[in-house]
């Protein structure tokens, strides 16, 4: 993993106030059931201004709630095509979300990250990752399960460390 995604993702972050982050994907169809599965790897280790939602096929669902949670930030986290490897992970702000493919849910990704920075005023980004196969009833790849659990972990560093400088500076 390259560092310039982990200085992108900390630079996106940088002074944020509240954190929603939105598992997004199909667990029945292989490597799509990566949302959900990265979600699940952040729970119970993050700090309390961070809400993590599992939103399954369905994340216009969800706009309601994260509305009312005020969030400064949205991380949405979904298999994306965009060309890359499988396993590789991208991370795409909203307003050039409309270039990657993602076929599970309903709402397209850039329609959905419109919705929720019109509506709850926060910064959106899509955490892509690259799928190899999204066949139904197949379990997640072995280079995308470990994508996930790299790009969870460098999420939650990424998260410590800056309200270790917040903590530092106050």
């Amino acid at each position: 993993m390259s560092s310039s995604f982990r200085d992108y993702l900390e630079n996106w972050l940088r002074g944020f106030s509240k954190l929603v982050i939105m598992g997004i994907g199909n667990i029945l169809k292989g490597d799509d059931a990566l949302g959900p599965e990265f979600v699940s790897e952040l729970r119970g280790k993050l700090p309390k201004n961070v809400e993590v939602l599992d939103c399954g096929t369905v994340p216009e669902n969800f706009i309601g709630k994260i509305v009312w949670l005020k969030p400064s930030h949205v991380l949405l986290v979904d298999a994306a095509h965009f060309g890359g490897r499988p396993g590789e992970m991208i991370l795409i702000p909203s307003d050039h979300i409309s270039g990657v493919a993602s076929s599970t849910h309903n709402v397209p990704l850039n329609i959905l990250a419109e919705l929720i920075g019109k509506f709850s005023g926060a910064k959106v980004m899509l955490l892509g990752i690259e799928p190899k196969n999204l066949n139904l009833g197949d379990d997640m790849s072995p280079e995308i399960r470990e994508s996930v659990k790299l790009g969870s972990r460098i999420l939650i560093e990424t998260i410590n460390s800056i309200l270790e400088e917040k903590k530092s500076e106050s």
